[in-house]
């Protein structure tokens, strides 16, 4: 079986390590890891103990499994393991007794699953596969970092609408008139023009990223995007025509995450073949600016794309761009367009080929070559549009947050297995 993660070469993380106190159940995980592609030497001898002086040292892994069998306090030891692990890590417990209280303690302190020996292959090849599927899942931060962050994805609906040039003008628009740190995501793995558009070479952050998911934090992030100015940064590939895009998705999911953390706004220039690919990748986009022409094909497939979001994206905003627009020459009329899709345009841009040709000669987005004329106006109003929805959310985030809740007024913290145990000594 191929390994989904490679090592990330020195200083990375490693994918996997266990600590198994008996032969039997090293034998059963080294087997399954070695079915995964991961280095079978990484299932040692040693139990909870041992995995906490190791890693004392070293890394923590994405997925550690250790060995309660020896540990004559469990939920102390996993405390200590605590200590010692990198945020991130996922945590399978290996243990003889089978006891309720002892599971749900052992959860409530942080570990993912525990497991019941004797071990069997299926029950090991089941709890890994679902902490890989958690270990890629996006993390989870504050609620409140997370209101702040605006992310857009810019759509078009057909190749040549000019969805890419609309993405970078307004990446540019909303790192400069706006201030805001912003993370360009070009997700045109082969054929992408962000970078181009901005003069700037590609580098090899995204194509990396791609091959080695494992590899996305902060420090990566921060390593691998281009600087385009003091408040922008691109993330894009030039991907080799003989390399087909190997990937299930996550390491897109988990850039947007890290943007989240490290930006203000994200935008992210979104191929439709990737939406239909990779759905998830709408899952925390706050504002999609579907981008069309004035065509019968175009408007035929912004309907089903409308459709589409209005069924699977439902807490985004959609903003219906009309670019490139020539009312003379257009092959269907406005009042035509909207009502074959049932939605007014929200906005309209001129078609301009002067306009396009001076900002591809100076190595400019559209937007900051043409600060004046019409289509860089519209264009202006649009990530005007995106800052007011940013604005909208977090308004309405504090007038949420400013109602009494009955949960909030629970102490969880006081009922964790350690928490009780620290006021029962605080009381003697």
């Amino acid at each position: 079986m191929t390994a989904l993660w490679k090592s990330g070469g020195p200083g990375a993380r490693d994918i996997f390590a266990a600590f198994l106190c008996d032969e039997t159940s090293t034998g059963v995980v080294r087997s399954i890891a070695a079915e995964l592609g991961w280095p079978s030497e990484k299932c040692q001898k040693g139990g909870l103990r041992s995995a906490v002086q190791s890693l004392s040292v070293t890394a923590s892994p994405n997925i550690l499994m250790v060995d309660l069998s020896e540990s004559g306090d469990p939920l102390s030891d996993i405390n200590a393991l605590a200590e010692v692990c990198e945020p991130g890590t996922v945590v399978i417990a290996v243990g003889q007794v089978n006891d309720v209280r002892l599971y749900r303690d052992l959860i409530n302190s942080g570990i993912h699953d525990y497991l019941l020996k004797p071990l069997s292959s299926g029950q090991v090849r089941d709890a890994l596969a679902h902490a890989q599927a958690v270990f890629s899942a996006p993390r989870v931060h504050d609620s409140g970092a997370a209101a702040a962050h605006i992310s857009t994805a810019v759509i078009g609906t057909r190749g040549g609408v000019g969805a890419s040039t609309l993405a970078t003008s307004l990446a540019w628009l909303l790192s400069t008139d706006h201030k805001l740190p912003t993370a360009l995501l070009d997700l045109d793995i082969h054929f992408g023009t962000g970078a181009l558009c901005l003069d700037l070479e590609p580098g090899r952050g995204l194509t990396d990223a791609i091959e080695n998911p494992s590899r996305i934090d902060g420090l990566f992030i921060e390593r691998a995007m281009i600087r385009a100015n003091d408040n922008l940064a691109i993330l894009s590939a030039e991907a080799p025509m003989n390399t087909p895009l190997m990937t299930d998705g996550s390491a897109f999911v988990q850039l947007e995450e890290e943007f989240r953390a490290a930006f203000a706004t994200t935008v992210i220039d979104l191929p439709r073949n990737m939406l239909v690919n990779f759905p998830q990748l709408l899952a925390n986009v706050n504002v999609v600016v579907l981008v069309t022409e004035m065509t019968l094909a175009s408007a035929r497939d912004t309907i089903r794309m409308l459709s589409w979001l209005k069924a699977n994206a439902t807490q985004t905003q959609v903003l219906v761009v009309a670019n490139k627009v020539q009312p003379a020459l257009s092959e269907i009329s406005r009042a035509d367009f909207e009502a074959s899709i049932e939605s007014k345009l929200d906005f309209v841009v001129p078609y301009d080929l002067k306009a396009a040709s001076r900002a591809a000669k100076l190595g400019q987005t559209f937007a900051e070559a043409n600060p004046s004329n019409r289509p860089g106006a519209v264009m202006r109003e649009l990530a005007q549009a995106i800052v007011d929805t940013g604005d909208a959310r977090e308004e309405a985030g504090r007038t949420a947050s400013a109602k009494p809740s009955l949960l909030g007024k629970i102490d969880f913290k006081s009922m964790m297995p350690g928490a009780r145990k620290k006021a029962q000594a605080s009381a003697q």
